[in-house]
This record gives C-alpha cells, structure tokens and sequence, in this order.
C-alpha cells in the first residue's frame, strides 16, 4: 500500500470530510461572538513555526487595535484552546502587557518547533504554547485566567473573551471557522482590520508576516533593499533555484494563463508572451496568494510585485523534492484584458528527452540546466508554462486524490495493457506526465480513467512540481475519456496434478471493513485466480483494524473467517487458514492494524502441517528427520527477533503436503519504500534508504531457503508475497543468487512484468519464486486491480501453478 500526505492544494476525500466537520460542529451551538471590536483584536495566527516545511522557527499571535486611540493590554492575555476540545481540554495562557498602539502591531512568541531557519522579531511578549498549524481557536481575553468555555455557545457567553478567531474546523469561533492555515501559511485580518464577527469573512491563509510594536519584521527593523525589475526569465533563471530567491521584485508583466481558485495554495500563472529566447529560463510564473481567490482571468495583462520565494513541499534545509519558483506577498495591478493567451507548446512523443536526469552522486540543484538532454530539466525549463498533449496515452488511472498518468511517448517500454513499464534504473519512463484539474468539479467531474484509454482531444495547462509524481500538468483544458476496453483478468484453473500457490496483497483487510470488501476480494479468489490452492496473503489486520493507537487486539481471526465464508458465498471452497498474531505495535504499517502475512490453503486439495510452538518471538528451524526437511514449528516465523524484521512484516514459513509431497511456502512482506528519496527529486541518483532492511530481510529468507537445501537439495521450496522490490534489485538478487530459487516474473516477456502502478510506471513489488525442484512451472501475474480506477487493491495476485519435484516425500505429521 503506498500511503501520502495531504498535498498542495489538492482536493481530497479529506477535504470533503473537513468540509463536513465544519458543517457538523455549526450544528453543535451558536457560534462565539465577542462584539465587534473597536480596540484590541486579533490581526494574525500562525502555528506552523519550526514544522516541517516553514521557514519561521516559532508559531505566533499578532495584534492590532482599531481606532486612533492605544489599546492597553495590561492583566490581558491571549490564550489557545485545539479546534476539538475533549472535557479535559484546557486554554494555555499567555500573559499581556503594555499597549497596542493604532497602525502598529503587538507580536507574541508562543511555542519552537525543531526547524525553520528565521527568527521572529523581538517580541511583545512571550509564551511557549505549542499551537496546531491547521487548527484551533485562539482568544484575546481581558483577564489572565483560564477560560473554561469548550463550545462555541459557552464562550459567547464569557464577557472577557475581548476577540476571537477559530481556525480550520475549530468548533469555537465566531461565526464560521477562518480557513485552515498550514506549516507555511497563517490565518491573517485584512489590512483594514475589518471584524464582522465571521471569521471566514474576516480572515484569509497567506504568508505569515510576524510584525512586533517597533515596526520590525522577521528581518528586523531594515526594511530590506528596494525592489528589483526583473522579467520572468530573470527570476527563474538558468537553474532550478532563483538567483533572486528572497528578494523583493517589482514591475514583472505577462499574461494571467491559468487560476487556482481552489485548496490552500491558491493564486494564478502568468507568463510572458515575448520571452529571451534563452530555452533553459522558463517564462511562466506562479504568484501564491494563500486562501484568496485571486480577481483575475486568462487573457489578463499584470505587473506584479512581491518576494520570490522557492516553495519545498517539506522543510527545505533536509527536502529531497524539487522546488516551485513562486511570487508571494504579492500586489498586482492589471493593465489590461482580453490579451491573447500565449500557446500551449505542444508536447509530442520525441519532445521531451529520453534521459531523466544528470547523475553527479548529490544535489542538482546548483546545475544549469540542460533541457535538451533531461527529461527533469525540459519540465524545470517549462515551470509555471503553458504545455498540452493530444490523444493523451492514459498509463495510470484516475485516483481518490483526482489525478492520472499519461504519457507522450506510447513506445516508451509498453505494457501489454497500454500502460508504461519499469524496466530498470537507468531505464526512465521518461513520457510520464501527471495530471490534475484547475476546472471546478461542479463544471468538470475529474474524469474516471484507467490504464489503456485515451483523453482524446487537446489537454493543456500549466506546468508545476508535485512531490506526488513530479512535474505535473495542471489543465485548463481537458480532453474526454475514450475507453480503451481494459477488461480484468482471468487465470486459468489448476489441473488436478498441478499446485497453485498465489499471492496477494489484500490492501489493509481488517475484521472491521465492508462487507463489500470482502466480498470483492473473494470474487477475485474464485473468478480471477481460480480458486489456488494455496494463498499467501499480506496486509492482513487485526479483528478491529487501524485504531490509531494500542488496545490489545491482535488477533485476526474475525477477518480470516470473514474473508474465508465471502469465498464460500461467491461459490468457492471453504479454505482453512494458519497465521501468527504478532506482538501489538510491532510489525508496521497503519497504527492499531497490526498488520501480517498469513495463509489460506484448501484442505480438499492440500494438507497444512501442524506443528505447535508457533508464535510471535519463537523463530522457526529446520530440522532432519530420517534425512527430510522438517520444520520445528509450523506455522512459524523467521528469526523474529532480528533487527532486520524491526517494525515490518515477519515472513512466516509453513508445511504443507500436496499429492504426498512437502512443500515449504513462505509467506513475506518486506520492508516499504517509505524514506526513500524519490526519482524526480534534487538528490541524484535518490537514495534508496529502504532497501537496506530489505535487503536484510531476503538474507534471512534466503538462509532459510538453503537450511532446507542443506537436507535436501531438491526440496520443494516458494517464496511468495509483497517483496516490495522490483526484479532488478539488489533485494531480489539476494534471494536468486547462485540459482537455488527464481523469480517468475522475468519468465513473462518484458511488456507484461507488473502488478502495481506508482506514478504512472507499471512495475514489480509483488513476487513469486521457486525452487528447481517443480516441474512445468506456469506463472502469471493476474491483472484485475493496479490499472483500474476501481480497486479491490493496490496489487495485482500473482500465481504459479506447478508439479512438485521429485524431492523429499512427505515427513507429515
């Protein structure tokens, strides 16, 4: 399972749930109304000081008064309460002093975070509340006791409470809830200090702008230099950081291209129509405006002023991502509309380079770019610029966080199914674009889309860098949905001589999901894998499944037996099944899902050896008996307790027996890719940090393997699962060495060797691999789930079926 954070700007599932707690908590009780102020209020909020992402190293208060008179602010406080508070939530307390004076600003320090890199100025006063950079409520109070209010109603009621602004879905807040701010946004008043009593009239998301009652920024009393002219090319300069990155610019022109008038990134493209004829500089801009919806069309004529800043989607002192090159705090005046929208340049099969990235073993940041050698430069070159593809070759399906994965270049390592394949490191899927939408939903759903269909017709937008997929086209204009007739596949049924042994990643099945999960998931089991013999299964959970937290259950026998009678129901036998509950928190992944492999075989086909003594720190052996490989425990895990196993997975070996001879299956899913840099990122070649562990793991796996060759070399032997690496690796080449086992992928010609898309790419994480015992060997990889928009799982079943070898027959029992 490949999991993300919430990216910039995007439109989620999570958004519409935020949406929909708002709209709940209005309906707890009257929104908190402190009277409109002609004094003291609250001017700006910003939690994110020293997260990851922000350049400030600590959150702060701002404050202001309205009128012409000085505020006092003696025996005052401001004090923060989260946007959910429990019965046993408090207000944390900041005490006041001195006064606020009219057209000046009173600046409070409140809480350091571990990062960011720029101090505040001197501070008004001091605290050390550590606030949410999202959410949360926070009150200008004329006393400095606690406030005890914890709903909207209550505190409308408390006469201290001078001003108020909750934040995000804050359930205190007058009226409804200011929008929500992020690690490098702040929830600001407007200039005019306008207080409605609404704080989503009153307040917008921007740069945090900390100001103290001197008048110094978070660059001090020096009001910097004069602004720069400067042309869109001079800003983005040659390489992929600005010259001019922290300077303040003046009169830049071009022509608004596109509006984002959505999430909290909002703002508009512009670029400029004449350009300087250099192909490394790009001629279009992003001008960042925060939670404001900027005024402005395509076709309008700007100049803009403001800051150029070098936007990282994670803190940019350790970000392995590329940056965008954007214009914040920004003003802008428009000179006139109705101008011609430059072209989108027309991106073709041989437009872009068939060579991703120059290699200097670290960052590339500091290199010119070469657009005509790197696909990663060409993009840079084209940052904030209009592009559009025709006929748009759809190599990954629309997802949840509506987006898809085209590519220009349709002969760039096909699949056999219309998609892209990894091939190799060195072999850069180098034609694969990501797309999103600037349309708004209610004008243009995201079109539902899977692998092998088209959208045909221009689609065009501009150009930005996502750490979700790299550079992406942000469309203006987007073409309709051809289908392409991508159907599921079917497996063929086992012959009666023949063992089938699959392996499926069932994506976070707990006891506690659908029952149209489960019922799919076993349609698949008897319609598309044709009901194996045997299954090794990954992303099992426990019987309640992700909790978020420790609760004491580990067991999954309600799932198992959930899963098990769905496939009855859908016409298949009663499987049996043979798991380990791991130690609670242990093993990775979701909290609380306490996630394993496990097994599901037919006893009318198959027979499981039993042996007692199993559990979840005893590790399994291999034992001769009477010259046979016999294992100590079965089922039972390998070396549970090496390192190499810490917060992953514990592959689980089992005993089975089929038509009088033994078979040794286990069952693996290793270590995750998560931490790993990614391929379009500023550090090449990235970092594959992962692949540490999992390389760990497949010595233990492969020492396990050999201890049954010790006794027996013609033994039986699958190693099958979510190996979460591709055939190529040096992971899989520690399970293949000197030939004792193979992987049966690479026996599938090359166009058809995957069973998971990442970023448009169609690789392999999910593995089968044998022994030399077996004869007639028949594998495939059944494609019903990765190229799908509709997904059971993010992995495709694999499945091999086989006659075991003429090794050991059966020790049983």
């Amino acid at each position: 399972m490949t999991t993300r954070q919430h990216r910039r700007g995007a439109r989620t599932a999570t958004d519409t749930l935020a949406i929909l707690s708002i709209a709940c908590a209005a309906l707890v009780g009257p929104a908190a109304h402190a009277a409109p102020s002609s004094g003291a209020v609250i001017a700006e909020v910003y939690g994110g000081g020293g997260n990851s992402g922000a350049t400030l190293t600590n959150d702060f208060i701002e404050l202001a008064t309205v009128g012409s008179t000085a505020a006092s602010l003696a025996g005052w406080s401001v004090q923060y309460l989260p946007a959910q508070p429990s019965a046993s939530s408090r207000w944390q307390v900041t005490a006041l002093n001195d006064q606020v004076e009219p057209g000046a600003r009173y600046l409070v320090q409140e809480g350091r975070g571990a990062g960011g890199t720029v101090e505040l100025p001197a501070p008004d006063a001091t605290g050390s509340i550590s606030m949410s950079a999202s959410r949360g409520t926070v009150a200008l109070v004329n006393d400095t006791a606690a406030l005890t209010c914890l709903t909207a109603a209550d505190c409308a009621a408390d006469g201290r409470i001078v001003d108020l602004v909750g934040y995000g879905d804050a359930v205190v807040r007058e009226g409804s809830p200011a929008p929500a701010a992020s690690n490098t946004t702040s929830v600001a008043r407007s200039g005019a200090l306008t207080d409605t009593d609404d704080n989503a009239a009153d307040f917008v998301t921007g740069t945090p702008t900390p100001t103290n009652s001197a008048g110094e920024g978070s660059g001090g009393g020096d009001p910097g230099p004069d602004p720069i002219s400067a042309t869109i090319s001079e800003i983005q300069g040659t390489k992929r950081v600005s010259a001019l990155d922290g300077d303040p610019v003046a009169d830049v022109s071009g022509v608004v291209t596109a509006v984002r008038a959505f999430g909290s990134a909002r703002g508009f493209w512009m670029q400029d129509p004449d350009g300087d004829d250099d192909p490394r500089t790009s001629e279009g801009l992003f001008v960042f405006t925060g939670s404001a919806t900027p005024a402005l069309q395509p076709g309008d004529a700007v100049i803009a002023g403001g800051t150029v800043n070098e936007f990282y989607p994670t803190n940019p002192s350790s970000s392995p991502y590329l940056s965008t090159t954007q214009l914040s705090g920004a003003q802008w005046t428009v000179e006139s509309t109705g101008e011609p929208v430059p072209e989108a340049e027309l991106i073709k099969p041989d437009t872009v380079p068939e060579v991703l990235t120059a290699k200097p073993g670290g960052n590339i940041e500091g290199l010119d770019l070469e657009p005509d050698t790197y696909s990663l430069d060409f993009w840079e070159s084209r940052e904030g610029m209009l592009a559009g593809l025709d006929d748009a070759a759809i190599v990954g399906p629309s997802t949840r966080f509506n987006e898809l994965y085209v590519t220009s270049k349709p002969d760039q390592y096909p699949s056999a199914r219309g998609g892209t394949v990894y091939t190799g490191y060195d072999n850069d899927n180098t034609g694969v674009l990501k797309i999103e939408s600037l349309i708004p939903f209610s004008e243009r759903p995201f079109p539902t889309a899977n692998t092998g269909d088209t959208l045909t017709g221009r689609t065009a937008g501009v150009i930005e860098y996502d750490r979700f997929g790299g550079y992406t086209l942000m469309a203006n204009v987007l073409g309709e949905v051809a289908d392409g007739g991508l159907q599921r596949e079917t497996t063929r049924q086992q012959r009666s001589n023949e063992l089938a042994v699959a392996s499926y990643n069932v994506e976070n099945l707990s006891g506690a999901d659908s029952q149209a999960k489960f019922d799919a998931l076993a349609n698949g089991v008897v319609e598309n894998l044709a009901t194996p013999d045997i299954l090794t299964l990954e992303e099992i959970q426990d019987n309640n499944g992700p909790v978020g937290t420790t609760d004491g259950v580990v067991e999954a026998d309600v799932t198992m037996q959930r899963f098990t009678d769905a496939i009855v129901a859908a016409g298949g036998p009663r499987y049996d099944w043979r798991q380990i509950d791991p130690e609670e928190g242990q093993d990775g992944g979701q909290p609380g899902g306490n996630i394993r492999v496990g097994f599901l075989f037919n006893p009318d086909r198959v027979a499981f050896v039993d042996r007692e003594g199993g559990d979840a720190t005893t590790p399994v052996e291999v034992n001769s008996v009477a010259g046979k490989p016999r294992l100590s425990v079965s089922p039972g895990r390998i070396d549970p307790g090496s390192d190499a196993w810490s917060s992953s997975r514990k592959s689980l070996a089992g005993e089975f027996v089929f038509r009088g001879r033994t078979v040794f299956v286990v069952a693996n899913h290793f270590n995750s890719k998560g931490g790993d840099q990614p391929v379009h990122g500023r550090f090449q070649p990235p970092d594959r940090s992962s692949e540490t562990q999992r390389v760990q793991q497949a010595a233990l796996v492969r020492g396990f393997a050999d201890d049954v060759f010790d006794v027996d070399s013609g033994a039986n032997v699958v190693v099958a699962g979510d190996i979460n690496d591709y055939q190529f690796s040096p992971t899989v080449g520690i399970l293949t060495e000197g030939g004792a086992l193979r992987t049966l992928i690479d026996e599938l010609p090359e166009s058809e060797r995957y069973g998971y898309i990442f970023e448009g790419k169609s690789q392999v994480l999910d593995h089968i691999l044998i022994s030399g015992a077996p004869l007639r060997v028949d594998f495939d990889a059944v494609h019903v789930n990765a190229e799908f928009h509709d997904q059971t799982s993010d992995h495709d079943p694999l499945i091999a079926r086989f006659i075991p070898g003429a090794g050991v027959a059966s020790s049983y029992p």
